[in-house]
């Protein structure tokens, strides 16, 4: 009985402190399963951000792996974390759930994810990011299954994860591009461009006379990338007539268009108040350094100075900040929505990563510097577009400027595929030769 009623205070006394490691250990899970996703988002700004460059990438990479590792080592808490996740019913949490499930191979959980993550196109997106995180060799099954798999959203799935890994999947393109439903055929054309599919070039063409804005958009910036020059004049068109795809349509048409065209048309839309944001886009593209006094002219403007430094930058290669030729914020502007309840503008600031440029500073710095531009050649990165210096930029540009370099190169040399500047850090630093 003694022994017993030692036993008892025993437990008594252990039993909060083992409760209290249990409990911590779940918290800790649940941290890794929150963190997951939310560094998923950031990474997935980051993608397209001007303030990010390879290096930054492959860091913020490496904190979402970290947290993904985390779930994996916690086992079956780790996934019942996971699936608790999933009922938010967001593309971060989608994306942690798929890269343990599709990792494992477990059918159940694939499924468990696939019915989420199939509700809309934007959280597929975190499905095909979680098929392209992991290595192609081990998700390719899973990849081709979903390629054949009945359900439409599947097979967008499907063609955008092996687009994701450049992985050309084959006739099963050719026939996505010939389905009558717009969520997969959309993808398709997406991924013609960006494999270099030159033999699909006419069943792209088909959609630049469509109805459907965004499957149009891909249409012509696939066909662009193809060497189809009938899509640079809707690109044109898409670009000039506003709306969410118009500076994607003008940044790609004016790389591909003539360079004395392309400064005609750059001329055209600074000529209008409601395309000044777009010249600026454009004159960033061409890289002509003759538009640099242009861009410094609307460092003046608060509504265009940022992404006008930004278009400097982009030809000379000056880092506006570094340099010290960064200035302050206007006052009484204001950029984005504002904590007025009458404001209805909730957007947000579209340059709110941009530094805000000093034009006197940096008309200082033109005057001592022009010299070093020729005019007439295009320029990225401070020097003339070539294939090492575009290789060069990829290796050393920022998120955007890297962008920009893969587009050029792919045009060059239509039928090879556009390398993919938001992959996995570490898999690009391994591609472009770069060590850690």
């Amino acid at each position: 009985q003694q022994e017993l009623v030692g036993e008892a205070e025993l437990i008594r006394h252990e039993l909060p402190r083992r409760q209290g490691k249990v409990l911590m250990v779940a918290s800790s899970v649940q941290q890794h399963g929150e963190e997951a996703a939310f560094q998923w988002l950031l990474r997935d700004e980051a993608v397209h951000a001007p303030h990010y460059d390879l290096k930054d990438l492959a860091e913020l990479d490496d904190r979402v792996e970290a947290h993904i590792d985390g779930l994996r080592i916690a086992g079956e808490e780790g996934w019942r974390i996971v699936q608790e996740e999933l009922a938010w019913e967001e593309a971060g949490e989608v994306f942690a759930g798929a890269v343990l499930a599709f990792e494992a191979g477990d059918q159940e959980r694939i499924e468990q994810v696939l019915k989420v993550g199939t509700q809309s196109q934007e959280l597929a997106r975190g499905v095909i990011s979680a098929l392209g995180w992991v290595p192609l060799e081990k998700v390719r099954p899973h990849i081709e299954k979903l390629l054949e798999a009945a359900e439409p959203m599947r097979r967008r799935i499907g063609i955008g994860a092996a687009d994701v890994h450049r992985y050309d999947p084959g006739h099963r393109l050719n026939a996505a591009l010939d389905e009558s439903d717009p969520v997969v055929v959309s993808r398709a054309v997406k991924a013609a461009g960006e494999l270099g599919r030159l033999d699909t070039k006419g069943a792209v063409g088909r959609y630049l006379t469509g109805n459907d804005g965004p499957m149009r958009f891909w249409a012509a910036w696939s066909a662009v990338l193809l060497g189809e020059p009938a899509g640079v004049s809707v690109l044109r068109e898409i670009a000039e007539a506003g709306g969410p795809c118009a500076e994607r349509a003008a940044d790609l048409a004016a790389r591909r268009m003539n360079p004395a065209e392309a400064l005609i048309w750059q001329k055209k839309l600074a000529g209008q108040e409601k395309w000044l944001r777009l010249a600026i886009k454009v004159a960033g593209a061409i890289g002509d350094p003759v538009l640099v006094p242009r861009l410094i002219e609307r460092m003046a403007d608060p509504e265009l100075a940022r992404p006008a430094g930004e278009a400097f930058a982009s030809i000379t290669g000056v880092d506006i900040a570094y340099e010290d030729l960064e200035g302050e914020w206007p006052e009484g502007f204001e950029a984005g929505p504002t904590e007025a309840p009458e404001d209805e503008n909730v957007a947000l600031d579209p340059d709110e990563d941009l530094p805000w440029p000093a034009g006197p500073l940096i008309q200082g710095w033109w005057s001592k510097n022009q010299g070093r531009f020729p005019a007439g050649k295009r320029h990225l990165l401070g020097r003339p577009m070539t294939t090492e210096t575009l290789q060069e930029a990829l290796r050393t540009g920022m998120q955007r400027q890297r962008a920009a370099a893969a587009l050029e190169l792919a045009l060059c040399q239509p039928g090879q595929p556009l390398f993919e500047v938001r992959a996995r850090g570490d898999r690009q630093r391994q591609v472009l030769g770069l060590t850690r």
